[in-house]
């Protein structure tokens, strides 16, 4: 996209703002990763995709065998999917693992591994992305960005996730803080907040469940919209944060959350 194109009718080139951007997907071979990283395909970017478990990468996207635990893989994966993308201008950090329990119902080390893929995953890939990103953000300032993918448990007290919330809350100060350092090198920082979301995570803590589809439907109920949310509604956000076209964005996180965070209902009732 040329640069003449980022103040032209905000419609006219949705489906081309990313063409032949390069971009970096973590956690990109299944649920919420995949969908970020077709959707930017289809919207002209280059993709590489970093996974432990690459061989579900969207076809047309580099994928790239990575543990967003081992500092040395993630660098060498990052300095790849670079050199063979012709540099790197949208990182989307969205590695990311679940847990549930009371503080009381996790130990050390399961504190230590989960905080360690999803706040430290994110702080291994961007370090190592920095260098790549402020090279293109010194030729295309406002257009490099690093999106995250928080939560809504980063700002809603939700039981049986004392862990995760907390693994969350840190990636959202962790997102603010990035913006804050990083506005006037031109990169901006983002996070997506989702609310409960249909992926293959969510399938496999339903399978955990007594009675699945009990659970389920307390998880939809939970949403005020009275669904969980698509992984594809959580793409087309943090393409929207990714976007050169949102070059005004910065130290945002966008709640894609079917209202969780916003509305207090009342009961169901016949009056409202």
């Amino acid at each position: 996209m040329t640069p003449t194109n980022q103040h032209q009718h905000p419609h006219s080139h949705a489906a081309q703002d990313f063409d032949g951007v390069p971009a970096l997907v973590t956690g990109g071979a299944s649920g919420i990763g995949a969908a970020v990283a077709a959707l930017l395909r289809d919207r002209g970017a280059r993709v590489a995709v970093l996974d432990r478990e690459p061989s579900g990468a969207p076809g047309g996207t580099l994928a790239l065998k990575a543990d967003v635990t081992d500092d040395a893989a993630v660098r060498a994966a990052v300095d790849r999917a670079a050199a063979e993308l012709g540099g790197l201008h949208v990182v989307v950090g969205n590695a990311g693992i679940g847990a549930v329990g009371t503080v009381a119902d996790n130990d050390d080390a399961e504190w230590q591994r989960v905080l360690d893929i999803n706040l430290m995953g994110l702080v291994r890939t961007d370090r190592a992305a920095l260098p790549h990103l402020r090279r293109a953000a010194a030729e295309r300032p406002g257009r490099v960005s690093i999106t995250h993918t928080c939560s809504i448990a980063a700002t809603a007290g939700l039981p049986q996730r004392a862990l995760y919330s907390a693994s969350k809350g840190a990636v959202l100060s962790l997102t603010l803080a990035m913006a804050a350092d990083h506005v006037r090198e031109g990169i901006r920082v983002n996070c997506v907040n989702p609310g409960t979301v249909d992926t293959p995570w969510i399938g496999r803590l339903l399978d955990q469940a007594d009675d699945p589809a009990a659970e389920r439907a307390a998880l939809e109920a939970r949403q005020p919209t009275g669904r969980l949310v698509g992984a594809d509604e959580i793409a087309d956000a943090v393409a929207y944060l990714a976007s050169p076209r949102s070059a005004a964005v910065t130290g945002t996180a966008l709640a894609v959350d079917g209202g969780m965070q916003g509305l207090r209902l009342r009961p169901a009732g016949p009056d409202n």
